[in-house]
């Protein structure tokens, strides 16, 4: 089995022998596609987003982690 992140390209191989189970390389192959970001990359590139488009999407969902971060930051310290 070959998974380098250095290797030229980002190539995910499996290499199966005799009586390897089916279910276990394609659990194998899911995970090395997730640590190379394959999907992710695959779902970045299916349309076009503008790059202001991509840049106010991107300060709404900081905004929405930092408000999330606070409420639950501010959850345990009132007192009565």
């Amino acid at each position: 089995m070959a998974y380098d992140k250095k290797d030229s390209g980002e190539n995910v191989r499996i290499d199966i022998t005799d009586g390897f189970a089916v279910e276990r390389a394609l659990k194998k192959f899911k995970r090395l596609c997730d640590a190379f970001g394959i999907v992710k990359e695959y779902r970045a590139r299916e349309y076009y987003q503008k790059p202001s488009v991509k840049r106010v999407l991107k300060s709404e969902e900081a905004e929405k982690r930092r408000k999330k971060t606070n409420s639950k930051m501010g959850r345990g310290s009132k007192k009565i």
